[in-house]
C-alpha cells in the first residue's frame, strides 16, 4: 500500500525543492538551527509536517545566509 506523499519520508533534494533552498541550506539549517531531520545511515530524512510545524515557530529566515 502506499503511503500518502505528504506522510512520506522525503530526501535532502526533495526538501530543499520544497522550501526553495539549497541543498547547503538544508545542512546549515539542521545543524545551526536544529531542523528536525532524521539520519538513516548517511541520509537525512525529513517528514513534510515536521518540517512545516518548524518553520511556523522558528522564523527560518532570520538570518542573512538562510538563502545560501
Amino acid at each position: 500500500m502506499n503511503e500518502p506523499i505528504s506522510d512520506r519520508w522525503l530526501s535532502v533534494d526533495e526538501i530543499a525543492e520544497y522550501l526553495g533552498i539549497k541543498k547547503d541550506t538544508v545542512y546549515k539549517w539542521i545543524k545551526r538551527k536544529k531542523m528536525p531531520a532524521h539520519k538513516l545511515g548517511s541520509l537525512w530524512k525529513f517528514k513534510r509536517d515536521e518540517i512545516d510545524t518548524w518553520v511556523r515557530i522558528v522564523d527560518a529566515g532570520e538570518s542573512n545566509d538562510s538563502r545560501n
